[in-house]
């Protein structure tokens, strides 16, 4: 399958909502440490096309940690930058036009972004400064930040049913799970001994969530009962960097890790882990499954390369 090299280390990506061909990738200069960045925009191969191509990039002048396809526009995404801006950019714009929004609210690096699903007209941004920013495209400024964390937040996603209600994963330990319309979290589970990297909703178990921890473990929890996890995935070697449900079968995830390796599993089955790839030569911290084309695969990495492989083949054959 297709292999796209970046000039910068890897950092994230993210299938299109719209369109089965495309995906979108975030790069950092020098491990995201200090630098440059740069947003991909790429088109796999097709008939007319054997290899990858690129349809758009644009430059940043600090890394580009995180990605989110609109929900409603096929041509709008969010950037989560190194230097804590949030940046739209538009496909149907030239480079010179973009970003078409810059905001600047949190006061370190944003470190994730994501398009609200069910309501489709906000997004959420994580960063290190322990908050999490609501936003819409509309407004010039956020309008709500979420401050309760005691440290970094890597992540905050939506709930893919309720549009008001989204969970955050923390340096602090905690996942906490809110809702917009209430003034502070619902909810804290103590889920890790140890940093939270990932957090990700069950696609068809809106109560089921999994955590990704530097502890080497995935834990998926049933928040209505949550004193103790309802599976524990352990099989990475190092800390686990992202998790993400299928969006095709109710207990099929993808992670990635500092081991190096993606890693397929399925929570349901007493052998959880169903598949491990190790593709990687660097810390794997970028993985995606397409919701248009069942068992479709991205990651990316500090090797600067990006693999789009089918489930159950091998990312390097071509």
């Amino acid at each position: 399958m297709p292999v796209f090299k970046t000039p910068f280390n890897g950092y994230s990506v993210k299938f299109s909502p719209f369109y089965e061909s495309r995906l979108a990738v975030a790069t950092a200069q020098n491990f995201g440490i200090l630098g440059n960045g740069r947003i991909h925009v790429l088109d796999l191969p097709s008939s007319t096309s054997p290899q990858i191509s690129e349809l758009a990039s644009f430059d940043t002048a600090d890394g580009v940690y995180d990605l989110a396809w609109s929900e409603s526009h096929d041509s709008l995404l969010v950037a989560a930058i190194a230097d804590g801006s949030i940046k739209i950019y538009d496909l149907s714009l030239p480079p010179t036009s973009n970003p078409i929004r810059s905001f600047l609210e949190h006061s370190r690096e944003a470190h994730s972004a994501d398009y609200n699903p069910v309501r489709r007209d906000s997004f959420l941004s994580a960063s290190w400064d322990d908050s999490v920013k609501l936003w819409t495209l509309d407004r010039p400024t956020s309008v709500r930040t979420f401050k309760e964390h005691a440290y970094c937040v890597y992540s905050a996603v939506w709930n893919p049913r309720h549009a008001d209600v989204f969970a955050s994963a923390s340096g602090d330990c905690t996942l906490r799970v809110w809702d917009v319309r209430e003034p502070g979290s619902t909810m804290i589970i103590p889920a890790h001994d140890f940093e939270i990297l990932s957090c990700d909703w069950n696609k068809y178990d809106d109560c089921c969530i999994a955590t990704a921890s530097v502890d080497k473990t995935i834990k998926v929890w049933d928040v209505r009962s949550y004193r103790v996890p309802i599976s524990v995935l352990s099989g990475h070697g190092y800390a686990v960097r992202k998790v993400r449900f299928s969006p095709h079968r109710q207990g099929l995830m993808v992670s990635c890790s500092y081991d190096m390796t993606v890693c397929l599993w399925d929570y349901m089955l007493e052998d959880a882990l169903v598949g491990r790839y190790d593709h990687h030569t660097e810390f794997a911290v970028g993985v995606d499954m397409s919701v248009l084309v069942e068992g479709l695969l991205a990651s990316t990495g500090w090797d600067e390369f990006v693999y789009v492989w089918q489930n159950g083949t091998d990312p390097r054959a071509f």
